[in-house]
């Protein structure tokens, strides 16, 4: 359990932190499971016209700037 500036156990900012922190790994499995969507259309694409997919794509988010490779 966190404990404070003054050493003491506190339940409430260790659940507020918890959340937080279930909450941008919640956001972070929905962007990933967007990002496999949109691989699986290039994929598709590539393939109607007559070409695979061999190397690495890597997207941006234009939000955050984090990188998928």
């Amino acid at each position: 359990m966190g404990r404070n500036a003054e050493g003491y156990k506190d339940p409430t900012a260790t659940e507020a932190i918890g959340n937080v922190a279930k909450e941008a790994h919640r956001r972070e499995v929905e962007r990933l499971a967007v990002i496999s969507g949109i691989m699986e259309i290039i994929r598709k694409m590539a393939g109607l016209v007559g070409f695979e997919v061999v190397g690495r794509i890597v997207l941006k988010d234009k939000i955050t700037g984090k990188e998928y490779k």
